[in-house]
């Protein structure tokens, strides 16, 4: 973690508000969820933002995270390096981070790697292993381990079809957002360029 001051004025209430919206409740459902998704003998980390991205920071967490959401032998990082090097930590991080806009999540739900390096913005590390949590749950491959209802599942494709008669009696019906001048007239108008009466 780099070694800042205290920020102060504008920075500082940007920082207040980034720092409002993490949320602890999230935090222990995701410490849980990566645990029971590693399958291995991971020690829970204490309650809290500091201790969450201490957790988290060296990637090696982050990248076997990923790697269990794929079947044996298609991992996506087949080497995970433990170093305590700060730019092989911050390597994983951005391979996780690769790897996970693989897998499917939204390239705007992901995190960038100073968010959590330097703990700016742990709320938008939540946001992404929840994204990552949500498409995991929809498609259940069988890779996912943990419980279902810890993540929303995805909106599936929902087409509809409609017989060429059906589109064809659509064409003569007028929507409402194109207007309609049914019962309008002119009556009461006055006409153009006459003093307005005032009494």
């Amino acid at each position: 973690m780099a070694n800042r001051g205290p920020s102060y004025g504008l920075s500082r209430e940007v920082q207040e508000k980034i720092e409002q919206k993490y949320d602890p409740e999230l935090e222990n459902r995701l410490v849980n969820w990566i645990i029971i998704q590693c399958g291995e003998k991971i020690e829970h980390p204490p309650p809290g933002r500091q201790h969450f991205q201490e957790w988290l920071t060296d990637g090696t967490l982050l990248c076997k995270l990923i790697n269990s959401l794929h079947p044996k032998g298609k991992e996506p990082i087949p080497r995970i390096s433990e170093s305590k090097m700060a730019f092989k930590q911050m390597e994983l991080i951005s391979q996780f981070l690769k790897a996970a806009e693989i897998y499917g999540v939204r390239t705007t739900d992901i995190f960038q790697t100073v968010d959590l390096w330097e703990g700016k913005d742990m709320a938008a590390v939540q946001r992404t292993l929840m994204a990552l949590g949500s498409v995991a749950v929809t498609k259940d491959d069988g890779c996912y381990q943990g419980d279902p209802s810890w993540f929303h599942k995805k909106a599936q494709q929902n087409r509809r079809g409609f017989s060429e008669e059906q589109l064809r009696q659509g064409q003569n019906v007028i929507g409402l957002q194109m207007g309609s001048n049914k019962g309008a007239s002119q009556s009461g108008m006055t006409g153009y360029g006459m003093p307005r009466q005032i009494m």
